[in-house]
């Protein structure tokens, strides 16, 4: 066990978490000896202030009325009211089932054989749509059983959208599809306006907390592809803390991202969603996360969403305007 500071870390041999309330063992992102009692206490800053409005009523009228399916709803997200009322919503495509095990991610793991709903892209334009939607992120699994990662159903997806709702902003928040850029191409040539992949923690954490076919610089790499085969769309990534980073190691993280030119990050704070999920180590401050953003303003992000109820797509809208994320 060791300390940077004053901040618990993982222990890469032993995967052990020391927090202020006892050690925590990892194995196979099963806490080992059963359940660890005392478990950091939620502070109040993470309590949730609805914002029901009647854009939102709207919106949730057509989701059960056509029986849409969203990210927001299923991932009970913390934003759903807020990003509703201004016209974002999350839609995830290529079924619930990924091909990876993050250990961070409540998803069922498992192998969907190649399994993809061609009706899925025409049907998912149909639902921005209905859903009067003025910016959507598509999302999904992890899908290494396909050969491309489902880089063209992405493709097919965003192209049926923009057929149907010319002026809807896109945003794909994508698997790392192995890496391969021509995979990447395919979905940067559908017209999309905002390519994002989630790098999840800083380097040294990477593992145990993402699967082990996942990779740091894979997702840092396929993001400056991006950049550069597509200057005038927007690439953008997303860290969680709490994890046991150090405040230098996210920023030393900023640096290697804007490097890559990476031009929007957001960063929010991780919650635990099982007791077989890794735990959380540290809930940060409100207070930190805007010095956080700060940083990352000055180091030349376009934009950054920090606060500890961010989400990867939270109010992904104003963070395509550039719309004072000061949270």
């Amino acid at each position: 066990m060791s300390k940077l500071g004053d901040i618990p870390v993982v222990i890469e041999s032993g995967q052990k978490y020391k927090t202020p309330h006892g050690v925590v063992a990892i194995k196979d992102g099963v806490k080992s000896g059963g359940e660890v009692t005392a478990r950091l206490p939620k502070p109040k800053w993470l309590r949730i202030v609805n914002q029901i409005s009647p854009s939102y009523n709207k919106v949730k009228e057509q989701v059960v009325k056509h029986q849409l399916s969203t990210v927001c709803e299923e991932a009970k997200c913390p934003n759903i009211a807020e990003c509703w009322s201004h016209g974002t919503a999350t839609i995830m495509l290529m079924g619930s089932v990924c091909t990876r095990a993050c250990r961070f991610c409540a998803v069922d793991t498992g192998n969907p054989h190649g399994w993809l709903d061609k009706d899925e892209p025409e049907n998912t334009a149909k639902t921005v749509a209905l859903m009067n939607l003025d910016y959507v992120v598509l999302t999904s699994v992890d899908r290494d059983d396909l050969i491309d990662g489902g880089a063209k159903h992405y493709a097919d997806s965003v192209r049926a959208i923009k057929a149907r709702c010319p002026n809807t902003k896109i945003e794909a928040l994508t698997p790392d599809f192995q890496g391969k850029e021509k995979d990447i191409a395919t979905l940067l040539d559908s017209g999309l306006d905002v390519f994002a992949q989630n790098v999840e923690t800083v380097e040294r954490l990477t593992y145990p907390v993402r699967d082990k076919r996942a990779g740091y610089w894979q997702t840092l790499n396929a993001l400056a592809f991006s950049k550069n085969y597509r200057p005038e769309v927007l690439t953008k990534t997303s860290l969680m803390l709490g994890l046991g980073e150090t405040d230098d190691e996210v920023i030393k993280t900023m640096d290697e991202l804007r490097a890559k030119n990476i031009d929007i990050l957001t960063l929010g704070q991780y919650l635990q969603p099982t007791k077989h999920h890794l735990p959380v180590v540290r809930y940060v401050t409100p207070e930190k996360f805007l010095e956080f953003r700060e940083i990352g303003l000055e180091k030349g992000f376009f934009e950054v969403a920090s606060g500890p109820l961010v989400r990867s797509s939270y109010r992904a809208d104003r963070v395509f305007k550039r719309d004072n994320l000061g949270l």
